[in-house]
C-alpha cells in the first residue's frame, strides 16, 4: 500500500479585535479566499482552543465550515511556549504535526493577525519544514505592518522588538536604547504592549523620548474607532489622548 501523501500546513490569520467588545465584520477584514481555506480544514494548532473554537464560528457565519466545530481536532501549544516563545528551537512541535504525516491539511492559528508573527507559532512552521510538509501562509490583516505604513516612518528599514520591560528603570533604558539606534541608523522601531498598560507604556515614552524624535501611534487597527498618529514628542505632550489606550496599539519611534 502505498504511503498517503502528507498533509499541508496553513498559516491561517484571525482579526485583530481579539479581547474587544466591538468585532469587526469577519468578511470586511478577511480575504474570501482564506475564509474559504480556514472553512475546509479540519485540524488546528493553535494559542487557546476556546478563542480558536469562537473564531471557526465566525467563519462558519460567512463559508459554511466541511466539519462542525466541535468535530474539529484542535491542539494547543504548551502554556510555556506562549510565556517564553518558541523561536529558541528547544521545543520540539513535530508530535502536533502527525495528522498532516498522514495526509490531513493543518492550519495554524493565533489569537490576531499573523501565526508566528508577534506570536506563537514559529516551532510549528519549523517543524513542518524539518518534515517536508508544505508551508502556506494565507492573506490577512497583520499589525505590524499596518502600523508601520501608517507611521510615515522608514519602511525600508525596520525592527520589531516586541515587548519592552515592565521595571520603570528598565523599560527607560531600554526606550533611550531603541530612540538612539533609529536616530542614528533611521531605523524604525516597532514594539507592542497588553492593551491594560498601553498608557503607562505612552506616558514613558513622552518622559522618555527627546522632543523632536517621531512617535506614531496606530489603536484598534480594523475597527470602527480605530485611529493612527504620527507625530513629534513635544507635540504629544502638548495634545495627548483624552481617553485611555484600552484598544491593542502598536507603538513606533523614529526620525
Amino acid at each position: 500500500m502505498n504511503a498517503p501523501s502528507k498533509g499541508r500546513l496553513y498559516l491561517v490569520p484571525a482579526p485583530l479585535d481579539f479581547g474587544c467588545d466591538v468585532l469587526a465584520p469577519l468578511q470586511d477584514v478577511m480575504p474570501l479566499g482564506t475564509l474559504q481555506v480556514a472553512a475546509s480544514l479540519s485540524c488546528w494548532i493553535c494559542e487557546n482552543a476556546k478563542s480558536t473554537r469562537a473564531y471557526l464560528k465566525r467563519v462558519g457565519e460567512v463559508v459554511p465550515l466541511q466539519q462542525p466545530v466541535q468535530a474539529q481536532q484542535i491542539q494547543e501549544l504548551p502554556r510555556e511556549v506562549h510565556k517564553k516563545g518558541d523561536h529558541g528551537g528547544t521545543f520540539d512541535a513535530r508530535p502536533l504535526l502527525a495528522a498532516a504525516l498522514a495526509g490531513r491539511d493543518i492550519g495554524l492559528v493565533s489569537e490576531a493577525g499573523m501565526p508566528a508573527i508577534a506570536d506563537p507559532g514559529s516551532s510549528v512552521v519549523r517543524a513542518a519544514h524539518d518534515l517536508g510538509l508544505q508551508v502556506l501562509p494565507l492573506v490577512g490583516p497583520m499589525s505590524l505592518m499596518l502600523a508601520l505604513a501608517a507611521s510615515g516612518l522608514n519602511g525600508q528599514n525596520f525592527a520589531f522588538v516586541g515587548y519592552l520591560p515592565q521595571d520603570g528603570g528598565e523599560r527607560s533604558q531600554r526606550i533611550r536604547e531603541l530612540e538612539s539606534l533609529a536616530l542614528k541608523t533611521g531605523q524604525t522601531q516597532i514594539f507592542i504592549e497588553t492593551p491594560y498598560r498601553n498608557t503607562a507604556l505612552l506616558q514613558a515614552l513622552l518622559q522618555t523620548l527627546q522632543h523632536n524624535t517621531r512617535l506614531a501611534l496606530s489603536c484598534g487597527l480594523s475597527l470602527p474607532a480605530g485611529w493612527s498618529r504620527s507625530t513629534s514628542v513635544s507635540t504629544w505632550k502638548r495634545d495627548k489622548p483624552a481617553a485611555p489606550l484600552a484598544l491593542p496599539t502598536v507603538f513606533c519611534i523614529g526620525r
